[in-house]
């Protein structure tokens, strides 16, 4: 091939358009240095021009009028990665400082070595040759990634969608060769029979040739129909998210309730807490621009803790067992019940609550140990939040948990985060007999040459031998039941904690081990429940034990005071705390059948309304003001009439008097009985603080308020009824409950949080 340009780009213009990109490349590629003396010298280009002009018209065809050559710049690629949603494929786009790491790693990568990138907060890693997108925390099948150029939308699309990746190479190499020659109308065709046309920069087709199969069609009609092309994630329309800060300054996990799913879309709490970790940095971002610009603030990382997947399907048994005895009518609605409704039996079910305490708390302390070895440099606190019967759980495990000294900061470090007290084996024989009051047995014990291990194997029959009375025999039976139950835990725990293969993720054999392991779980030995010594009014098994304190414990829609007062206690004692939680926070919304108060358990000598939670706007809903003013105008105007009527009543039995009275008659019409009066000392707190914010209502909240409540919305206030069942479950969308939880998380670290601009 001649390397003198003329003759080279005289070549490419005279071609016919049946020609094919491929013939392009190679020409263009194959002589670089006329490449580089085409775009660099300008006189040259317009003699190029000027011998073009002169040719036959049939070859001016392929130019457009007044068109020149142009200096080509490659397109900015953006990573996508693929999320499958109502059995249709969407594909959504990185943030921007991802999709930078994504492309400089893919840069930077050498030949045969894996390249990892975390993404989304580190909460998926992204296999760059493989091209798949792996979740961290929780267990999710891997979803497809692409480096994104060039994009197609149909009539019937609702957004634009990207070619995959060779696809939009052959059409980067065909724009090249256009802009670099100035030469546009051009056809691509393409070896599985697509064909698109370059008309200008502004205007490329998709052609679809009719009968042919394209995994690209979403219907027939779309085969007769072109596809408008875009270059660039610049020239579409697409919702970039924004990127997340890299410091964590709180970390809070997330417990759902009853069923597989956690709102009316039937979306799993994965999902339900991903849309609550984007409204609370939206919040952030929102209402703290000052503190966020001193570099004060970063981000409270959310995870999910999946319990239900852990007691269903092949994990216990329990379905299997469950579908033997259900009757085969309504069989829609009874499989309903089986998956959501029967979990509340199942936590009043000694063996199964077991199951799920263990599966809880084994989550929370996998989760919590994973994180903190994939950020080392984390210093903050942890939050726990329940939802509906999550809450429950995690109240009765608050109120069993233990002060350790192991637990002597904050937080453990990661390496020391499995070690709990509970899981911790106590050869001492006194030591443990100590712990439940027995130490007058222990020279009994002594002279049989009896040690913890040869204790833990002794029966009932054993111990009666001894001369043990019964309730000692009970109270070490009940002890080696316990210390059974930790081993196993024990035995047991290395599989959760280490969910992931050499390789960096989960196997199947590891998921067949964790399921063996809580079948195991799930036939433990007949609780006694003649004794009450753990929780209020639970049954009496072995409470797990978290590998941190948590700062604070907020409940959503939760029926805390419903099962309390079912199990008997009809009071919380003022002084009770949780023995390694400072703050608790019942958040409920005013129509949900499942939630309950806590405050009138503790005080119910103060008629106190509960906290009013604010708009994350910054001001009260339009309607209960108008509510509000309606109810305030009602008792102005009722208390005005009754002051009238009273007037005119006493004008009309009072005798005449003179209109001003001397001083020794004005003395002695005073009655001598009237006295100041006093308040009632509810009242007096009432009017001191009328919205009852500094009324201390006990220290399970650190003396603080317990109970806030969420403001309907306008449409809500129509039909209560209407909204109930959503109202249970509005808590993972709702802004105002997500900026109570940020404002009292940063509370203790000092930040103000600002009122955004309307």
């Amino acid at each position: 091939m001649s390397e003198d340009p003329i003759d080279w780009l005289a070549a490419v213009t005279t071609r016919q358009d049946t020609d094919t990109a491929e013939e392009d490349v190679s020409l263009l590629r194959g002589s670089n240095q006329a490449q580089s003396r085409i775009v660099t010298d300008k006189k040259q280009t317009e003699s190029i021009l000027d011998e073009i002009s002169s040719s036959p018209a049939d070859s001016l065809e392929m130019l457009d009028l007044g068109s020149e050559l142009h200096t080509y710049h490659p397109v900015q690629p953006h990573w996508f990665y693929c999320r499958r949603a109502d059995a249709k494929d969407a594909w959504l786009p990185f943030s921007r400082e991802d999709s930078q790491k994504l492309e400089e790693a893919l840069k930077n990568a050498k030949e045969g070595q894996e390249s990892i990138v975390a993404t989304e907060g580190g909460r998926y890693d992204v296999r760059l040759s493989e091209r798949l997108r792996y979740a961290v925390y929780w267990d999710q099948a891997p979803s497809e990634v692409q480096r994104c150029t060039w994009f197609y939308k149909g009539n019937d699309d609702p957004r634009y969608l990207p070619y995959p990746e060779p696809f939009s190479n052959r059409l980067e190499e065909a724009y090249m060769i256009a802009v670099t020659l100035g030469e546009w109308k051009r056809t691509l065709d393409f070896p599985t029979g697509e064909t698109v046309i370059l008309h200008n920069p502004k205007h490329i087709m998709q052609y679809q040739p009719i009968g042919l199969p394209d995994d690209w069609v979403g219907s027939p009609s779309d085969q007769t129909r072109p596809r408008t092309v875009k270059r660039g994630i610049e020239n579409i329309a697409v919702e970039i998210p924004e990127g997340e800060p890299e410091t964590v300054d709180h970390l809070v996990f997330m417990v759902h309730g009853i069923g597989p799913a956690c709102d009316l879309r039937f979306r799993s709490i994965i999902q339900c807490v991903n849309d609550f970790r984007s409204a609370a940095l939206g919040l952030l971002t929102a209402h703290c621009r000052t503190a966020r610009a001193e570099g004060r603030v970063g981000r409270v990382e959310f995870l999910p803790v999946d319990w239900h997947s852990a007691l269903h399907g092949d994990a216990t048994g329990v379905d299997e067992a469950i579908q033997k005895i259900t009757l085969p009518s309504i069989s829609r609605l009874r499989h309903f019940t089986n998956d959501t409704l029967l979990d509340l039996f199942f936590y009043n079910s000694p063996t199964y609550c077991q199951t799920i305490l263990d599966t809880v708390v084994t989550e929370i302390n996998r989760l919590y140990s994973l994180f903190c070895s994939r950020h080392p440099g984390f210093h903050g606190e942890m939050s726990l939040v329940g939802h509906s019967l999550g809450s429950l759980i995690l109240f009765d495990l608050l109120t069993n948990q233990k002060c350790s000294p192991v637990h002597t900061e904050n937080h453990m470090s990661p390496k020391n985060a499995t070690s709990d007290s509970s899981f911790q084996d106590e050869d001492d024989l006194e030591e443990a007999m100590c712990q439940i009051g027995l130490q007058s047995y222990i020279q009994i014990l002594k002279k049989e040459d009896m040690d913890l291990d040869s204790l833990l194997l002794c029966s009932e029959k054993d111990l009666q031998g001894l001369g043990l009375p019964l309730g000692p025999r009970k109270k070490i039976l009940e002890l080696v039941r316990s210390r059974k139950i930790i081993k196993d835990c024990k035995a047991g725990m290395a599989t959760f904690l280490t969910p992931i293969d050499s390789s960096g993720f989960m196997n199947q054999a590891t998921v067949n081990h964790r399921q063996s392991f809580l079948r195991a779980q799930s036939t433990t030995s007949a609780v006694d429940y003649e004794y009450f010594d753990v929780g209020i009014g639970q049954v009496s098994i072995n409470y797990p034990q978290l590998s941190f304190h948590p700062h604070c414990f907020f409940a959503f829609g939760s029926p805390i005071g419903m099962f309390l007062t079912v199990r008997g206690l009809k009071r919380i004692d003022p002084e009770y705390s949780f023995p390694t939680c400072k703050g608790f926070f019942n958040i409920y919304h005013p129509f949900d059948p499942v939630a309950y108060r806590i405050e009138p358990m503790m005080v119910s000598n103060l008629d106190l309304e509960p906290m009013l939670i604010p708009h994350h706007k910054g001001r009260k809903r339009m309607h209960l003001e108008l509510k509000d003013s309606l109810t305030r105008m009602s008792a102005d105007l009722k208390n005005n009439v009754m002051g009238s009527l009273r007037t005119a009543w006493q004008s009309f039995t009072r005798f005449p008097v003179a209109a001003l009275p001397t001083a020794e008659a004005a003395e002695c019409t005073k009655s001598p009985t009237e006295v100041p009066v006093i308040q009632e000392p509810e009242r007096m707190e009432e009017s001191a603080s009328p919205e009852g914010r500094d009324v201390k209502v006990g220290m399970l909240n650190g003396g603080r308020r317990i109970d806030y409540v969420l403001q309907e919305t306008p449409i809500e206030s129509f039909n209560e009824y209407l909204f109930a069942i959503q109202s249970h479950l509005c808590y993972w969308e709702s802004e105002d409950t997500a900026l109570l939880l940020l404002k009292e998380i940063y509370e203790t670290l000092g930040v103000v949080f600002e009122q955004p601009p309307s």
